[in-house]
């Protein structure tokens, strides 16, 4: 086998003497063959089962003929959008064009359509009528069913209506993608393809169907708030492989998407097998004139050591993508792949992240999982950690301190998610003393999210005592170590359930932190999670009771302003919101005040060569389906943490000079809440994106 780039052009298919492609496969990303790329591990994975695949990046979905330079493929066409949402690639959560997409060669923006996997898939059928189309990856898979679309702000059909493909590899996709191929292969036409776990098809008949449940038709679901959010919530708890059943959605009278159960998780032995193909390992070489692909460098020298999350968080599309059941790779596997980064020519002896989606989870949550499943309705770690959660670190410390091991290797850190309250429930402190000692740099990010517990449970995270303890622990272990390393909490605005009055209790919890965070989520709603389930029908699908959704673009904004209530640019909207909400007892020149009672004159931003430029705002939207290693923690780097000692103020205590008036709050939020979403949304954009990259004392 040629170890090189799979074929984009003819002239490659002719140098591996190939007439033909089995599989033309199209993508929206720039062509990176790594690991930490879908497209790369789907197209090795066939490879590695003979079949011979090649890559149409980023055609221009203008010109059909984009899509005939590899020839007609022997059994069909796959799509993917890409690593990402086009969608969330393109835009910012108050649906602002981003200035860049780091997928694409030299970061150019607009590359790429809109709903790029249904204009492949369109662009596809004016050529090629009958050739069959399977689409994959984050886009399709969160698509597969009706779903409310955040852009348009409507219900939206399953993709597979919208697209014209005939199947959806759904998930991550190994097993059923190889399943697919050889069924093709044996001359099964794509209609029979209706057996295959991991898979969700177009129906005319459900004569062949049993033991399924029949979900809400689609005109019900997109009728009817109430419908909508019992329909999501079936699908929620039906994505578990071993308990799962067949789902049905109707479409009209001969027509219904068809929903599997999800693909059995892949052994240790298919994970290894998985991350052990001939992966190039970098961009395509003609890439290299435009500068080369950005999304390459904080994952060249990284190592994917996991796969799933049993976390639940309420906001991350990860139960409905790569499933509650963790899977991992062996230690030699993880090895084996770290000596061979330490032989690039880049590579300077750091290993940049250790993790996937969750760093710290090395097996599965419980024993049972991987017999019967994880538990229908309940959650392993929320609102308290189960009592048959098995925690243990001792695996994962053992894998870090051998990486440590490895020659020319002079430091792995670890910048994936780290689950606080899993660490809090693990009785041995090893591993918060080792991440200490060995794998953070100054900075541990860590997700609490929010402070208000009736906000973190909308959110599925534990309640902020639970982080306050972490916060204790890990300061006393820094303080054993001698060393000054602080805590960066991410913190989350504008989240269902959160009123004025918790945007401010957040605000009053960063000023006794005492800095302010430079970046800010703002709660995005992606397909295919509770919380934007929330946000649309405005009521938890769990529990199927009110909830509170700020929706309007200037609410929005005042709410993210709260946190970052020390930027002068937001003085007018935080002053707003603190009438607002009854608490102009923050406004003065008292230690426990946010703002002044007047704008105050200034020419720069205090402790920054940076001067102020009116009515200029930056684009800075960060929100977690912004972070493409599936709530990866960013590099900590040029980010200062300053003045430690100024957690010693309690939060509590600040608790007790607010005097928020719970009426006006209340009258206000069912105010906005029933305004058109849309109100006002053109003139607060330039807002709601405002980020300051200024570094500030507390004043």
């Amino acid at each position: 086998m040629i170890k090189d780039f799979l074929p984009i052009s003819k002239e490659d298919m002719k140098k591996r003497g190939w007439e033909q492609l089995d599989f033309v496969y199209v993508i929206g990303d720039a062509y990176i063959d790594h690991p930490s790329f879908g497209p790369a591990i789907i197209s090795r994975t066939l490879e590695a089962h003979g079949y011979k695949v090649g890559i149409i990046s980023q055609p221009d979905w203008k010109d059909k003929e984009s899509i005939t330079i590899l020839g007609e493929p022997r059994l069909g066409f796959l799509v993917s959008s890409g690593n990402m949402d086009s969608m969330v690639n393109h835009y910012t959560v108050s649906k602002k064009r981003r200035k860049m997409d780091s997928f694409t060669p030299g970061g150019i923006i607009g590359k790429r359509p809109d709903y790029a996997t249904t204009v492949y898939c369109n662009l596809i059928r004016q050529v090629y009528k009958k050739n069959p189309i399977i689409i994959g990856g984050i886009e399709a898979s969160l698509r597969r069913l009706g779903h409310y679309d955040y852009w348009s702000d409507k219900v939206k059909h399953s993709i597979l209506i919208d697209s014209g493909a005939d199947i959806i590899s759904y998930g991550m996709g190994e097993h059923s993608i190889v399943e697919i191929a050889d069924a093709l292969n044996s001359g099964l036409a794509v209609s029979d393809i209706t057996f295959i776990a991991g898979t969700a098809y177009k129906a005319k008949t459900l004569d062949n169907l049993y033991d399924y449940i029949m979900l809400p038709s689609f005109d019900e679901i997109a009728s009817s708030k109430e419908t909508y959010a019992k329909s999501f919530y079936t699908q929620y708890i039906n994505t578990d492989p071993f308990s799962a059943k067949v789902l049905v959605e109707k479409y009209k009278e001969k027509l219904y998407v068809v929903q599997n159960p999800p693909s059995k998780p892949l052994t240790q032995m298919e994970m290894d097998d998985t991350y052990a193909y001939d992966y190039m390992r970098d961009y395509h070489p003609s890439y290299k004139e435009a500068g080369g692909v950005p999304a390459i460098e904080e994952i060249k020298f990284s190592l994917t050591s996991n796969r799933g999350c049993f976390g639940g968080c309420s906001f991350c599309a990860l139960t409905f993508h790569q499933g509650r059941i963790i899977q991992v790779r062996s230690h030699q596997s993880i090895i084996d792949e770290a000596k061979l980064m330490t032989e690039d020519k880049d590579f300077k002896g750091y290993i940049h992240d250790v993790g996937g989606p969750t760093a710290n989870f090395r097996h599965t949550s419980c024993e049972k999982q991987l017999t019967k499943g994880v538990c229908i309705g309940k959650q392993c770690l929320f609102p308290e950690p189960c009592k048959n959660l098995t925690v243990d670190h001792k695996d994962y410390v053992v894998l870090l301190r051998e990486l440590r091991k490895i020659p020319k290797v002079k430091k792995v850190f670890i910048r994936s998610g780290i689950r606080f309250d899993y660490m809090c429930a693990d009785k041995d402190d090893t591993f918060l003393k080792e991440l200490c000692k060995n794998h953070i740099s100054g900075q541990l990010r860590v997700a609490p999210e929010h402070i208000s517990d009736s906000v973190l449970k909308l959110m599925g995270k534990p309640k902020n005592e639970v982080y306050e303890r972490f916060r204790k622990k890990f300061e006393k272990v820094n303080l054993d170590e001698g060393k000054k390393q602080y805590i960066v909490p991410y913190l989350m605005s504008s989240h269902p359930g959160s009123t004025m009055k918790e945007a401010v209790e957040l605000a009053e919890y960063v000023r006794d932190l005492g800095y302010m965070p430079e970046q800010v989520q703002d709660f995005y709603p992606t397909p295919s999670t509770i919380s934007t389930c929330m946000y649309y029908t405005g009521l938890d699908p769990r529990t199927m009771e009110k909830v509170y959704v700020p929706v309007n673009p200037h609410e929005k904004a005042m709410q993210r302003a709260l946190i970052q209530y020390r930027n002068p640019e937001n003085y007018d909207l935080v002053k707003e919101a603190l009438i607002i909400a009854g608490r102009t007892d923050l406004i003065g020149f008292g230690d426990e005040c946010l703002i002044p009672p007047r704008k105050m004159a200034y020419t720069k931003y205090k402790n920054s060569d940076t001067k102020r430029t009116d009515n200029v705002r930056r684009d800075t939207s960060n929100s977690h389906a912004d972070n493409v290693k599936h709530n990866s923690g960013k590099n900590a780097k040029n980010h200062t943490v300053k003045d430690s000692n100024k957690h010693t103020k309690n939060v509590k205590d600040s608790n007790t000079r607010k005097n928020a008036k719970d009426s006006n709050v209340a009258k206000y939020s069912t105010n906005k809440n029933n305004k058109d979403r849309k109100y006002s949304e053109d003139k607060s954009r330039n807002r709601t994106d405002n980020k300051d990259k200024n570094k500030t004392k507390r004043r």
